[in-house]
Protein backbone atom coordinates (compact mmCIF):
# COMPACT_ATOMS: atom_id res chain seq x y z
CA UNK A 1 0.00 0.00 0.00
CA UNK A 2 1.46 3.54 -0.99
CA UNK A 3 1.12 6.11 1.39
CA UNK A 4 2.78 9.35 1.86
CA UNK A 5 3.53 11.74 4.67
CA UNK A 6 0.96 14.69 5.26
CA UNK A 7 3.31 17.37 4.41
CA UNK A 8 3.72 16.41 0.81
CA UNK A 9 1.63 18.16 -1.61
CA UNK A 10 -0.42 16.17 -3.71
CA UNK A 11 -2.04 18.78 -6.08
CA UNK A 12 -0.31 22.42 -6.41
CA UNK A 13 -1.82 24.96 -8.62
CA UNK A 14 -0.01 28.45 -9.50
CA UNK A 15 -1.72 31.07 -11.71
CA UNK A 16 -3.61 28.67 -13.35
CA UNK A 17 -5.43 30.66 -16.27
CA UNK A 18 -7.37 28.37 -19.14
CA UNK A 19 -9.41 30.29 -22.03
CA UNK A 20 -11.05 28.58 -25.15
CA UNK A 21 -11.65 30.15 -28.18
CA UNK A 22 -15.63 30.37 -29.26
CA UNK A 23 -16.98 30.97 -32.36
CA UNK A 24 -15.45 31.42 -35.69
CA UNK A 25 -13.95 35.09 -34.54
CA UNK A 26 -12.25 33.47 -31.90
CA UNK A 27 -13.53 35.02 -28.85
CA UNK A 28 -11.92 33.90 -25.89
CA UNK A 29 -13.85 32.32 -23.01
CA UNK A 30 -11.77 32.18 -19.71
CA UNK A 31 -12.91 29.04 -17.99
CA UNK A 32 -10.01 29.29 -15.52
CA UNK A 33 -9.11 32.57 -14.44
CA UNK A 34 -5.32 32.67 -12.41
CA UNK A 35 -6.34 29.99 -9.88
CA UNK A 36 -3.78 28.68 -7.23
CA UNK A 37 -4.74 26.01 -4.80
CA UNK A 38 -2.14 23.55 -3.14
CA UNK A 39 -4.01 20.05 -2.14
CA UNK A 40 -2.58 18.34 1.22
CA UNK A 41 -1.96 14.86 0.47
CA UNK A 42 -3.67 12.31 2.90
CA UNK A 43 -7.08 14.46 2.87
CA UNK A 44 -10.30 14.57 1.46
CA UNK A 45 -10.48 17.70 -0.45
CA UNK A 46 -13.90 19.40 -2.35
CA UNK A 47 -13.59 21.43 -5.22
CA UNK A 48 -17.20 22.78 -5.13
CA UNK A 49 -18.84 25.45 -7.97
CA UNK A 50 -21.98 25.64 -9.63
CA UNK A 51 -22.04 24.40 -13.20
CA UNK A 52 -19.72 26.59 -15.32
CA UNK A 53 -17.35 27.40 -12.64
CA UNK A 54 -14.37 25.87 -14.01
CA UNK A 55 -13.93 22.65 -11.87
CA UNK A 56 -13.94 20.11 -14.86
CA UNK A 57 -11.75 21.72 -16.68
CA UNK A 58 -9.22 22.10 -13.96
CA UNK A 59 -9.84 17.92 -13.63
CA UNK A 60 -8.84 17.85 -16.86
CA UNK A 61 -5.87 20.49 -16.34
CA UNK A 62 -4.41 18.12 -13.66
CA UNK A 63 -5.11 14.94 -15.21
CA UNK A 64 -2.77 16.43 -18.24
CA UNK A 65 -5.90 16.30 -20.73
CA UNK A 66 -5.85 19.89 -21.26
CA UNK A 67 -2.90 22.49 -21.15
CA UNK A 68 -3.02 25.32 -19.66
CA UNK A 69 -3.32 29.13 -20.94
CA UNK A 70 -0.81 30.31 -18.17
CA UNK A 71 0.36 28.95 -14.79
CA UNK A 72 1.64 25.67 -14.06
CA UNK A 73 -0.02 22.61 -12.20
CA UNK A 74 1.99 19.92 -10.41
CA UNK A 75 0.94 16.28 -9.10
CA UNK A 76 3.31 15.25 -6.01
CA UNK A 77 5.53 17.61 -7.72
CA UNK A 78 5.34 16.48 -11.09
CA UNK A 79 4.44 19.10 -13.75
CA UNK A 80 0.53 17.63 -14.74
CA UNK A 81 1.77 17.55 -18.46
CA UNK A 82 4.14 14.80 -18.14
CA UNK A 83 3.13 11.30 -18.20
CA UNK A 84 5.10 10.42 -15.23
CA UNK A 85 2.44 12.54 -13.20
CA UNK A 86 -0.96 10.35 -14.23
CA UNK A 87 1.31 7.05 -12.80
CA UNK A 88 0.06 7.79 -9.31
CA UNK A 89 -4.01 8.88 -9.73
CA UNK A 90 -6.85 7.28 -10.11
CA UNK A 91 -9.79 8.67 -12.14
CA UNK A 92 -13.46 8.41 -11.99
CA UNK A 93 -15.34 10.89 -14.31
CA UNK A 94 -19.15 12.01 -13.63
CA UNK A 95 -20.45 10.23 -16.63
CA UNK A 96 -17.98 7.30 -17.17
CA UNK A 97 -18.85 5.27 -19.96
CA UNK A 98 -17.85 1.64 -19.86
CA UNK A 99 -18.22 -1.47 -22.36
CA UNK A 100 -21.65 -3.33 -21.61
CA UNK A 101 -20.85 -6.35 -23.16
CA UNK A 102 -17.72 -6.82 -20.77
CA UNK A 103 -18.38 -8.03 -16.62
CA UNK A 104 -17.38 -6.47 -14.22
CA UNK A 105 -14.39 -8.62 -13.97
CA UNK A 106 -13.30 -8.10 -17.03
CA UNK A 107 -13.77 -4.30 -17.27
CA UNK A 108 -11.43 -3.59 -14.19
CA UNK A 109 -8.98 -6.03 -15.41
CA UNK A 110 -9.04 -4.15 -19.02
CA UNK A 111 -8.12 -1.04 -17.31
CA UNK A 112 -5.73 -2.35 -14.42
CA UNK A 113 -3.81 -4.27 -17.95
CA UNK A 114 -4.02 -0.44 -19.20
CA UNK A 115 -1.91 0.66 -15.94
CA UNK A 116 0.80 -1.94 -16.82
CA UNK A 117 -0.50 -4.76 -14.48
CA UNK A 118 -0.12 -8.22 -15.16
CA UNK A 119 1.39 -11.69 -14.45
CA UNK A 120 0.59 -13.78 -11.48
CA UNK A 121 -0.59 -10.22 -9.45
CA UNK A 122 -3.32 -9.15 -12.12
CA UNK A 123 -6.12 -11.47 -10.75
CA UNK A 124 -5.77 -11.24 -7.01
CA UNK A 125 -5.55 -7.54 -6.99
CA UNK A 126 -8.96 -7.42 -9.69
CA UNK A 127 -10.75 -9.27 -7.19
CA UNK A 128 -9.15 -7.34 -4.43
CA UNK A 129 -10.42 -3.94 -5.74
CA UNK A 130 -13.89 -5.50 -6.40
CA UNK A 131 -14.28 -7.19 -3.09
CA UNK A 132 -12.90 -3.66 -1.46
CA UNK A 133 -16.02 -2.04 -3.35
CA UNK A 134 -18.54 -4.59 -2.50
CA UNK A 135 -19.35 -6.14 -5.85
CA UNK A 136 -18.01 -9.61 -5.61
CA UNK A 137 -21.36 -11.35 -6.46
CA UNK A 138 -21.45 -9.06 -9.49
CA UNK A 139 -18.65 -9.51 -10.42
CA UNK A 140 -19.04 -11.96 -13.50
CA UNK A 141 -22.20 -9.89 -14.01
CA UNK A 142 -22.56 -7.59 -17.22
CA UNK A 143 -21.62 -4.38 -17.01
CA UNK A 144 -24.72 -3.25 -18.76
CA UNK A 145 -26.99 -4.82 -16.46
CA UNK A 146 -25.77 -2.50 -13.18
CA UNK A 147 -27.30 0.12 -11.52
CA UNK A 148 -26.52 3.45 -11.36
CA UNK A 149 -24.66 2.68 -7.69
CA UNK A 150 -22.60 -0.29 -9.38
CA UNK A 151 -21.85 1.72 -12.09
CA UNK A 152 -19.96 3.97 -9.77
CA UNK A 153 -18.31 1.13 -7.54
CA UNK A 154 -16.99 -0.27 -10.30
CA UNK A 155 -15.92 3.01 -11.85
CA UNK A 156 -14.44 3.20 -8.24
CA UNK A 157 -12.82 0.00 -8.93
CA UNK A 158 -10.96 0.59 -12.00
CA UNK A 159 -9.48 4.04 -10.69
CA UNK A 160 -7.69 2.11 -7.58
CA UNK A 161 -6.79 -0.75 -8.91
CA UNK A 162 -3.35 0.28 -9.53
CA UNK A 163 -3.27 1.13 -5.87
CA UNK A 164 -2.82 5.38 -6.64
CA UNK A 165 -1.86 7.78 -4.45
CA UNK A 166 -3.94 10.36 -5.64
CA UNK A 167 -7.99 9.77 -6.57
CA UNK A 168 -10.05 11.97 -8.24
CA UNK A 169 -13.93 12.01 -7.94
CA UNK A 170 -16.34 13.98 -10.53
CA UNK A 171 -19.39 13.59 -9.31
CA UNK A 172 -18.72 10.37 -7.71
CA UNK A 173 -22.75 9.61 -6.23
CA UNK A 174 -24.66 11.57 -8.99
CA UNK A 175 -27.71 9.69 -9.50
CA UNK A 176 -26.96 7.60 -6.60
CA UNK A 177 -29.88 6.80 -4.09
CA UNK A 178 -29.25 7.95 -0.12
CA UNK A 179 -27.83 4.35 0.73
CA UNK A 180 -25.45 3.73 -2.53
CA UNK A 181 -24.39 7.54 -1.83
CA UNK A 182 -23.63 6.92 1.99
CA UNK A 183 -21.24 4.15 1.13
CA UNK A 184 -19.97 5.80 -1.25
CA UNK A 185 -18.72 8.28 1.59
CA UNK A 186 -17.77 5.85 3.47
CA UNK A 187 -15.55 4.25 0.94
CA UNK A 188 -13.94 7.41 0.33
CA UNK A 189 -13.37 7.96 4.38
CA UNK A 190 -11.41 4.16 3.80
CA UNK A 191 -9.35 5.95 1.20
CA UNK A 192 -8.40 8.60 3.45
CA UNK A 193 -7.65 6.13 6.45
CA UNK A 194 -5.14 4.24 3.91
CA UNK A 195 -3.44 7.41 3.47
CA UNK A 196 -4.62 8.40 -0.08
CA UNK A 197 -5.78 11.65 -1.18
CA UNK A 198 -9.08 12.32 -2.51
CA UNK A 199 -10.22 15.18 -4.81
CA UNK A 200 -13.87 15.47 -4.98
CA UNK A 201 -16.63 17.42 -6.23
CA UNK A 202 -20.12 16.70 -5.45
CA UNK A 203 -23.27 19.34 -5.82
CA UNK A 204 -24.27 17.31 -2.36
CA UNK A 205 -23.25 20.16 0.21
CA UNK A 206 -24.17 17.95 3.01
CA UNK A 207 -22.12 14.95 1.95
CA UNK A 208 -19.06 17.12 1.36
CA UNK A 209 -19.40 18.28 4.56
CA UNK A 210 -19.18 15.24 6.06
CA UNK A 211 -15.65 13.68 4.60
CA UNK A 212 -13.74 16.93 3.49
CA UNK A 213 -11.00 18.21 5.18
CA UNK A 214 -11.02 21.09 3.42
CA UNK A 215 -12.74 22.57 0.11
CA UNK A 216 -12.49 25.32 -1.92
CA UNK A 217 -15.55 27.00 -4.02
CA UNK A 218 -15.08 28.32 -7.64
CA UNK A 219 -17.09 30.62 -9.68
CA UNK A 220 -16.87 31.72 -12.80
CA UNK A 221 -13.47 29.96 -12.99
CA UNK A 222 -12.63 32.14 -9.49
CA UNK A 223 -11.08 30.72 -6.07
CA UNK A 224 -13.81 32.54 -3.78
CA UNK A 225 -13.51 30.74 -0.89
CA UNK A 226 -10.83 28.00 0.49
CA UNK A 227 -10.03 26.38 4.03
CA UNK A 228 -10.81 23.62 6.49
CA UNK A 229 -14.51 22.58 6.58
CA UNK A 230 -14.65 22.87 10.73
CA UNK A 231 -13.47 26.54 10.22
CA UNK A 232 -15.89 27.78 7.72
CA UNK A 233 -18.92 26.05 8.84
CA UNK A 234 -18.03 26.96 12.84
CA UNK A 235 -18.92 30.90 12.09
CA UNK A 236 -15.14 32.10 14.05
CA UNK A 237 -16.44 35.04 14.62
CA UNK A 238 -19.13 34.21 17.41
CA UNK A 239 -18.37 32.80 20.50
CA UNK A 240 -20.73 29.71 22.17
CA UNK A 241 -20.73 29.14 25.91
CA UNK A 242 -22.46 26.61 27.96
CA UNK A 243 -23.40 28.77 31.27
CA UNK A 244 -24.03 26.18 34.34
CA UNK A 245 -23.41 26.38 38.34
CA UNK A 246 -24.21 29.91 38.39
CA UNK A 247 -24.71 31.22 41.84
CA UNK A 248 -28.19 31.18 42.70
CA UNK A 249 -28.70 34.71 43.15
CA UNK A 250 -27.03 34.87 39.12
CA UNK A 251 -29.07 32.35 38.01
CA UNK A 252 -32.03 34.52 38.89
CA UNK A 253 -30.99 37.52 37.55
CA UNK A 254 -30.04 35.99 34.19
CA UNK A 255 -33.21 34.22 34.25
CA UNK A 256 -35.19 37.28 35.14
CA UNK A 257 -33.80 39.33 32.55
CA UNK A 258 -34.11 36.44 29.91
CA UNK A 259 -37.77 36.18 31.10
CA UNK A 260 -38.84 39.12 30.31
CA UNK A 261 -38.37 39.00 26.88
CA UNK A 262 -40.07 35.31 27.02
CA UNK A 263 -36.79 33.54 26.68
CA UNK A 264 -35.82 30.89 28.95
CA UNK A 265 -32.46 30.24 29.37
CA UNK A 266 -30.90 26.43 28.70
CA UNK A 267 -27.25 27.54 27.11
CA UNK A 268 -25.53 29.74 25.08
CA UNK A 269 -24.41 28.32 21.63
CA UNK A 270 -22.95 29.83 18.51
CA UNK A 271 -25.36 28.79 16.10
CA UNK A 272 -23.44 26.70 12.90
CA UNK A 273 -23.34 27.28 9.79
CA UNK A 274 -24.12 24.56 6.88
CA UNK A 275 -21.50 24.32 4.26
CA UNK A 276 -24.29 24.78 1.85
CA UNK A 277 -25.52 27.91 3.22
CA UNK A 278 -21.84 29.37 2.79
CA UNK A 279 -22.08 28.08 -0.50
CA UNK A 280 -25.25 29.95 -1.43
CA UNK A 281 -23.70 32.93 0.41
CA UNK A 282 -20.68 33.20 -1.94
CA UNK A 283 -21.17 32.05 -5.39
CA UNK A 284 -22.64 34.58 -7.58
CA UNK A 285 -21.75 37.70 -5.54
CA UNK A 286 -18.84 38.20 -7.92
CA UNK A 287 -16.23 38.26 -5.45
CA UNK A 288 -13.04 36.61 -4.86
CA UNK A 289 -11.41 35.96 -1.77
CA UNK A 290 -7.37 34.83 -1.48
CA UNK A 291 -6.59 31.33 -0.01
CA UNK A 292 -5.95 31.25 3.43
CA UNK A 293 -2.67 29.52 3.41
CA UNK A 294 -2.88 25.73 1.80
CA UNK A 295 -1.72 23.48 4.75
Amino acid sequence: MKTVSSDVTAIELRGLVKDFSVGLRGVKLRAVDDFSLRVPAGQVFGLLGPNGSGKSTTIKIILGLLEPTAGRCSVFGVPSAQVEARVDVGYLPESPYFYRHLSGRELVRFYARICGLGGATLAPRVAEVIDWVGLTEAADRLVGTYSKGMLQRIGLAQALVHDPRLVILDEPTSGVDPVGAAAISELILQLKAQGKTVLITSHLLTQIEDICDRVAILDRGRLILEGAVCDLVGRAERQALIVEKLSPSELQELRGWLGLRGRTLEAVAAPRARLDQIFLERVGRGEAKSPEGGG
